[in-house]
């Protein structure tokens, strides 16, 4: 081997050196570009982390939301099912009304000519019966024809008065009761004392207490009385006022069938 200077070997260690500082420079601004491109990814990274989290987020709330909303159309639907069946029991009930209404007009047809045969017919009975309180019963009749014609009484109300007629035509049937009026003897009119007990017995008495008659039905006339019924009379007109205490007494009563 060729002998080489020292100066050469110098030479040749600095231009090594160099060559050495020249690549670690090198390998130094590599790993700077390195380090500057990690940053940029992980910034990128971090902002797509960001984004990714604001999607998450927007994404939980619309699932919430989407949950609230199918919530309430659950509870909306069964509030309508409710309301619809509300509807449907009101249709039935109108239909119902309407039925009831038409049946009503089909009633009135028939009752009110039902009404005025009732009528027809207890004026009749008045007409017939036992001639106590004669004068407020046929102003009951009549009131009855009026209130019949008159449109602002309803029908039921209308039926109601007739039945409540017939009802206090059965009562005298039971009543003991006196009362003044006006007795019509045929050839003359006078004031007395009336007191009946249910249709068994119609009294008339004269105010002076001093003549007494009977009602006789067959015969449609006034039977006068005996003086011996005169205080037995005067008995039972005050019995009948509660100016006495009841007490058996004394009346003439037609039997049935006696002559």
């Amino acid at each position: 081997m060729s002998r080489v200077s020292k100066k050469s070997l110098i030479a040749s260690t600095i231009i090594g050196a160099l060559a050495l500082t020249g690549s670690n420079i090198a390998a130094a601004d590599a790993l700077t570009d390195l380090q500057k491109a990690e940053a940029k990814i992980f910034k990128a990274s971090a902002k797509s982390q960001s984004k990714i989290d604001n999607i998450y987020e927007q994404t939980q709330e619309l699932i919430a939301e989407y949950r609230n909303v199918v919530d309430e159309a659950d509870v909306l639907r069964g509030y309508n099912d409710h309301v619809q069946r509300m509807v449907d029991d009101q249709k039935a009930n109108i239909a119902s009304l309407q039925d009831q209404i038409d049946g009503i007009d089909k009633i009135k047809q028939g009752v009110v000519p039902l009404m005025y045969k009732m009528i027809d017919t207890l004026e009749k009975f008045v007409e017939l019966d036992v001639p106590m309180n004669l004068e407020r019963r046929k102003e009951r009749i009549e009131g009855l024809k009026t209130v019949m014609g008159n449109s602002d009484v309803t029908t039921s109300e209308q039926f109601r008065l007739v039945l409540e007629a017939y009802e206090i035509e059965a009562n005298y049937g039971t009543i003991f009761d006196a009362y003044q009026g006006e007795l019509d003897l045929g050839d003359r009119t006078i004031t007395a004392d009336f007191v009946h007990m249910g249709r068994v017995a119609l009294i008339a008495q004269s105010l002076d207490m001093k003549h007494a008659w009977v009602w006789n039905n067959d015969s449609r006339s006034w039977d006068e009385l005996g003086d011996e019924y005169l205080k037995p009379v005067t008995d039972t007109v005050r019995m009948a006022r509660k100016q006495l205490p009841m007490d058996l007494t004394k009346l003439p009563v037609f039997a049935a069938g006696a002559k």
